[in-house]
């Protein structure tokens, strides 16, 4: 057998190939006969005189070519089969499969036109949402994200993969949710919404979703038509005596400036959309469109700015979906950062939109705890519908800061916070009234506009409404109502804000929301007592300040009234509240208390050629004293909550979808992407 040869030393190497060979395989011998041992053994004398590099090469194809084949027999499987299964459903149901139709981006359809007739007022045709598959306990999803109306009907693709989220977002709520504990409040987070983050990467794009389960038009009723005329009435002295100014002054016929924005215009933006003033709506759209211009030489209010400006523009562009409203929100929203350059990060006060520089107040390099914690939820939604994590993180980082701070009383603030220091400033004093209300709302709407995920917002919260219980509430005299008064450096003052009555919506909203039962049940105490503070006075409208009697005295009521405070402004915190309490309970009385109250607006500042007006005296029903201002919340904040009152459809702005702002702004509560 001849098995190879070697190499002489010295001489050059050489390569040999290796023969084997039997007795019958040499030449001459046996021969070749074709048979199939013949071949095989043919086959393998020749893979054997290739190099181990060719036959590596050659294995290496063969596995690639297996590989992509099982690939390709898989994919062209699964396409068949679902074809097929498509055409028998097809067969079966005999029935076409409906194409993906692009919702209206709007929760609400643009407004019909109403007219001065109230028996020609068209029902507002309210959009329900398609119902999709129950995958959360808690508020039901919305997917409501950044609506564009040039976007584009998606291929099928999009559909399966919505059909996955959907499925996907099942197994997400059978797995074990964390829990949060408070003092015998038991919260779960809502699964279904991904953890807020201030970094944003990608602009939030429009959902598409079915829209064949739409619902049945809402007619409006009576009391609703008051304040469609309430409105227009309003509307009317401001469009012949102040328009695109700040506010109207309907005595004198002429306007007052503030920042020369137009903020009557932009505040009641939302309002006549969901009250359905088409009209209306789009002449003041065109103003926006060619005479809202934020490049100009003034000094804002960074705190009003945002909640009225910037949360005026974002709700009114997620209601009717028109990019005009999210691009000057964008402005106004950079042209309002430069607040946040401050040693501490607690941003300033004022603003220079035009210069882009920013500053305290003149007397003092304090900013109020209420400012400064009551922009957030503007900021957020900024960042999530631009993209741009700058607003957001600005935001953030002011609670974050507050949250740490020492000199809290049982999780109540102070009212003052220095901006070069980042400290509590004017220790002591304890109040849920002007310069800290908006505070403990923020907390509240914050965790609920982030999907309940922000932990220490809830815990802040929390912690504030037991400070509450602790310190400030007492009962007053003869009729034992439930106030929330103030606390000085240890010292219990029976001095109510009407802004203080805000609170009972924000505790039944928390109460709905999951939180403890007894928040209701304090909120139900509340509303009585705000709602007193208006029926136990002369005009039937409420004071701007009360002080209730701790002791009973013969002939006095429970709320007494100072010179000093007497006046009214169109507040809208009580109307608010009741909002909240009709939504969640059911009750009627809360309509009728808010009917009494309109009745009085309409009796004691409604201003015969347009407008109404605030007033100085509450007490006297002969003569007012009107002060010749409305403010412009009065139509961005009073008649929308009365008009939502009066409203026994839940999806008129749901709030298990939309949160308002301090300003009465519906944002959308976050869903994931």
């Amino acid at each position: 057998m001849y098995s190879g040869a070697a190499v002489a030393a010295g001489s050059p190497r050489r390569d040999f190939i290796s023969v084997t060979l039997g007795p019958e395989e040499a030449v001459g011998v046996g021969g070749y006969n074709n048979s199939k041992a013949w071949r095989r053994r043919s086959c393998w004398r020749k893979w054997k005189q290739l190099s181990r590099l060719q036959r590596s090469v050659i294995l290496f194809l063969f596995a690639f070519l297996a590989v992509c084949g099982v690939i390709s027999f898989t994919s062209m499987g699964e396409t068949w089969k679902s074809i097929t299964n498509k055409s028998l459903d097809d067969q079966r149901t005999g029935q076409e499969i409906p194409r993906l139709k692009l919702a209206n981006p709007a929760v609400l359809p643009a407004p019909q036109k109403a007219d001065a007739n109230h028996g020609d007022y068209p029902e507002l045709s309210l959009q329900k949402p398609p119902k999709l598959p129950h995958v959360r306990r808690g508020p039901s999803n919305l997917q409501i994200k950044a609506p564009r109306r040039d976007t584009r009907l998606k291929t099928q693709h999009d559909t399966m993969r919505a059909v996955e989220e959907l499925a996907e977002a099942d197994k997400v709520e059978k797995t074990e949710k964390s829990i949060i504990s408070w003092r015998g409040a038991v919260i779960e987070p809502d699964q279904s919404t991904e953890s807020p983050s201030s970094k944003v990467t990608e602009p939030e794009k429009p959902s598409f979703v079915e829209t064949e389960d739409q619902k049945e038009p809402v007619p409006i009723n009576e009391r609703q038509l008051a304040v469609i005329e309430a409105f227009r009435h309003a509307w009317k002295g401001y469009k012949d005596f102040a328009w695109g100014h700040d506010e109207l002054k309907p005595l004198s016929k002429s306007y007052s400036e503030w920042f020369g924005l137009g903020l009557t215009l932009i505040d009641a933006l939302d309002t006549m959309w969901i009250l359905g003033l088409k009209e209306e709506f789009e002449e003041a759209r065109k103003w926006v469109a060619n005479d809202l211009v934020f490049d100009k030489n003034v000094d804002v209010n960074l705190f009003e700015s945002t909640i009225r400006i910037l949360g005026g523009l974002l709700s009114t562009y997620h209601l009717s979906g028109d990019s005009l409203f999210l691009e000057k929100a964008k402005d106004i929203g950079n042209r309002l950062m430069p607040a946040f350059k401050t040693p501490s990060k607690i941003p300033y006060s004022d603003v220079n939109i035009g210069r882009g520089t920013a500053h305290p107040p003149r007397w003092t390099s304090d900013s109020t705890v209420a400012e400064v914690t009551s922009i957030q939820l503007e900021f957020r939604e900024l960042s999530r519908l631009t993209g741009d994590e700058k607003f957001q993180k600005a935001v953030d980082e002011v609670m974050k800061h507050v949250h740490i701070l020492s000199g809290k009383n049982d999780g109540l603030v102070p009212m003052f916070i220095n901006t070069n220091s980042g400290q509590f400033t004017h220790l002591g004093v304890y109040t849920l009234g002007a310069r800290a209300d908006s505070y403990y709302e923020y907390l509240l709407k914050q965790w609920i506009q982030g999907g309940k995920k922000e932990n220490e917002l809830l815990e802040d919260y929390m912690r504030a409404i037991e400070g509450v219980k602790k310190h400030l509430l007492q009962r007053s005299e003869p009729k034992k109502l439930t106030f929330v008064g103030e606390l000085a450096h240890g010292h219990f003052s029976a001095k109510m804000d009407h802004l203080v009555c805000f609170l009972p919506g924000t505790l039944a909203l928390g109460a709905h929301n999951g939180l403890a039962a007894d928040h209701m049940k304090l909120a139900e105490t509340l509303i009585e007592t705000c709602y007193q503070m208006y029926a136990q006075v002369e005009t039937g409208l409420s004071p701007e300040i009360v002080h209730f009697n701790l002791h009973a005295q013969k002939g006095h009521k429970d709320v007494e009234i100072k010179p000093a405070d007497r006046h009214n402004l169109l507040r809208p915190e009580t109307v608010e509240s009741l909002f909240y309490m009709y939504r969640f309970t059911g009750d009627k009385k809360y309509q009728d208390w808010g009917w009494e109250i309109l009745q009085n607006f309409n009796r004691y500042t409604r201003v015969p050629t347009g407008g109404y007006t605030s007033i100085n005296n509450v007490q006297n029903p002969s003569n007012p004293e009107p002060r010749d201002k409305m403010e412009s919340f009065f139509l961005g904040e009073t008649l929308k909550y009365m008009f939502l009152l009066f409203s026994d459809d839940i999806d008129l702005i749901n709030l298990d979808k939309y949160i308002f702002n301090t300003e009465a702004h519906p944002l959308p509560i976050w869903v994931p992407a």
